[in-house]
Order: C-alpha cells, then structure tokens, then sequence
C-alpha cells in the first residue's frame, strides 16, 4: 500500500508528536530515542470462529504455519479433541460462547445463555462451559445479537470470565452491543472485531475482505479479522500469508494485540463503521 511521502499516518503522527513533545521537556539532556521507542509495525490478528463441528474443515488453518486464535464452541462433538489438537500444536484458544440472537427460530446451539436465565443460571452454565475445555485463555460471542443489547446480563456474564482471567472480543453482532463497553469498564483486557472476513464463502471475496483488514490495520495500528472454517477462507489466507500482502504487518495472536487500554480504545475508535464490513448471518 503505497503512500505519498508526506502523508503521515495516525501512528506516526503521533510517534513524531511524541518526539517533539519529549524533546521540549528534556531538552538534549537526554537521547530522545532513549525516551520513547519506535512504532511498532501494524497488527493484524485473526480469530477462526465456530471450530468444534468437524476435523478437517479446521486442518487447512493448523497448516497455514501462522498465529490464528481458535475459538472453540462448547458442547460440540469434536470440540475437546480439537481443543487437545490445537493446544498441542502452540496454538491460542478461545471460548466462542454462544448467546441468544435477536431471531428466536434460530439456536444458538448448546451451553448458550440467554436474556430470560436468572444470574445463578447464567454463571453455572458458564463455568461448565468454560471446564469443558482447559485451554482457553479468552472468550467471545457466537451469535449473541439479543443477549449483548442487554448491559445487566452482559455484566453478569463477564464477570465470571474476569474470574478467569480471561480475556474478551466483541464480536459485534448488533450496532448496539454493550459487550464491549462492559468489558472495558469491568477492567477486563478487551477489543472489537474489525472485519468480518467470509460472510460471502467465496475465495475472491474473503481475498477483497483481508485486503480491507490490511488496510484498516495500516490505518490504525492493527485489526482483528473474523474468519470460519471454510474451504475458500482457508485457501484465501493461505495466500494472503504466503504473499507479499502482510510485508511490513505482524501476524499475532489476539493476546498479542491486548497488551493496554489505549491500544484497546484504538481498536474500538470506528465501531460505529464496523457494519461496513458486514454483519454475519442468523446472528
């Protein structure tokens, strides 16, 4: 992505700020370099949504030989096995929690949470999922466009993951998700996803999608790209990564992106925007 010389990104304008304002302060007392450190390249992260339901549509992405954070459903066949697989391989895994959507002909699937389960309910249900599998350092939503709308149920359910130290991702599956906001005040290490990478299942499509991710990646600092095990989504990042596309990006787990708040105000700047890179469907 190519720049006029005298553009400054975000990023850089700020590192030079810094520069300026650090070189005031202390005059030549002090190596400015010694005081505030380079930016870091921008970060991209991707979460492989809805592993559990079979085997090989999740081997294409252990193979891509590159960090992609698994979120695992609970309660699924496959589920624990996979987990087991994935963790062996030195892979980050995830809860990928279901909660209630807004269209009650649809399931969410087992070890969901929905809006009309008492707190006790909500927590025992939680914790059950979450000892299912032991790996998971994190959580996010699968589905959950009713149950995030809810600050109160948002809240109880959160914080039995602080409790775990778990991380959390907004999956951003209503413009009007509080999950996000909660996690943020509760003081849990948060962010929203950027891109929805395959809502149209078709190679050339999820190619234009990382594109986009790069971009906003380049715009921003970094970005976080939800993808499912898919044909065409695995062999659309199997180029995207073997490419001169992520020359000059990080490729890093979703912990490895949550390092502090202003990188997670960062992430979340433009999540009124987040619905131009579209919502995934029966969510």
């Amino acid at each position: 992505m190519s720049q006029h010389p005298d553009t400054l990104t975000r990023r850089h304008f700020l590192y030079k700020t810094g520069l300026v304002a650090a070189g005031t302060l202390f005059g030549n007392s002090l190596p400015v370099k010694a005081l505030i450190p380079p930016p870091q390249k921008p970060r991209i992260a991707v979460i492989l949504d809805d592993v559990g339901y079979n085997i090989s549509h999740v081997t294409p992405f252990l193979e891509l030989g590159v960090p992609i954070t698994f979120s695992i459903l609970p309660r699924i066949f496959y589920s624990r096995r996979l987990a087991g697989m994935i963790h062996d391989q030195g892979h980050e895994i995830m809860l990928h929690q279901p909660m209630e959507p807004h269209n009650p002909l649809i399931n969410p699937g087992p070890g969901a949470l929905y809006l009309s389960q008492p707190t006790e309910k909500l927590h025992g249900i939680i914790s059950e999922n979450i000892d299912s599998f032991s790996y998971a350092v994190g959580v996010n939503n699968h589905m959950g466009s009713l149950f995030t709308e809810s600050p109160q149920k948002v809240a109880a359910a959160l914080k039995v993951f602080k409790t775990k130290d778990f991380f959390f991702i907004d999956s951003v599956t209503s413009h009007n998700s509080h999950a996000f906001d909660t996690a943020a005040r509760l003081k849990m290490k948060t962010a929203c996803r950027n891109i929805f990478l395959d809502n149209v299942p078709e190679k050339s499509a999820v190619c234009a999608q990382l594109k986009k991710l790069k971009a906003h990646a380049l715009t921003t600092g970094q970005a976080i790209g939800i993808v499912h095990p898919r044909t065409a989504s695995a062999s659309a990042l199997a180029d995207f990564f073997g490419s001169r596309e992520t020359h000059g990006l990080e490729i890093k787990y979703i912990s490895g992106i949550l390092k502090n708040r202003l990188q997670q105000r960062v992430l979340a700047s433009d999540k009124a925007g987040f619905s131009k890179a579209g919502f995934h469907n029966c969510r």
